[in-house]
């Protein structure tokens, strides 16, 4: 009795281990998947679907994204959210946003110890020091390296804004 139990028993784990690799496999969460699932960036996804850049973020990249939380947003000055989100301002806020993008994915630990100028998706430079933790133009990166299928994201605390 305990031979034919122990059978059904292997038969079933085999049958469920067939099933299981016949089922899709789950794939690793985008950048944007991995921003819209913390509430800490709605403003950004709300900004990115604005802007049209959804479809872009979400493409195999890969990229390095500066992330602006809803604090950072919240620094700027009174109205600038409200303005940027208007249907008639979407390339300004395209360009505010591209500006966050560097193409590559670049970890933390690529920009320890040094100070480089590096190209945005929008076409200008960002200054970034990493001699002392990491900084972004005048913007501090207070979580690194959150791994994406297509790049990375740093979340920083303050808006970068192109000249």
């Amino acid at each position: 009795m305990k031979r034919r139990t122990a059978l059904k028993g292997l038969v079933a784990a085999g049958a469920l281990a067939t099933i299981a690799a016949c089922s899709p496999m789950t794939s690793e969460p985008d950048i944007v998947d991995i921003a819209a699932g913390d509430p800490d960036f709605a403003t950004l996804v709300a900004a990115v679907s604005a802007a049209g850049l959804v479809d872009t973020l979400k493409s195999e990249g890969p990229f390095t994204v500066f992330a602006p939380t809803n604090d950072a947003f919240a620094k700027l000055p009174a109205g600038t959210v409200e303005s940027l989100l208007k249907p008639e301002n979407k390339d300004q806020l395209a360009a505010v946003l591209t500006y966050h993008v560097v193409p590559g994915a670049v970890t933390s630990d690529q920009l320890a110890g040094q100070r480089l100028s590096v190209a945005t998706v929008q076409g200008q430079n960002v200054h970034v020091d990493g001699r002392d933790g990491v900084k972004v133009n005048k913007s501090t990166v207070t979580a690194a390296d959150i791994m994406a299928s297509n790049g990375v994201i740093h979340v920083i605390d303050t808006v970068l804004l192109p000249k």
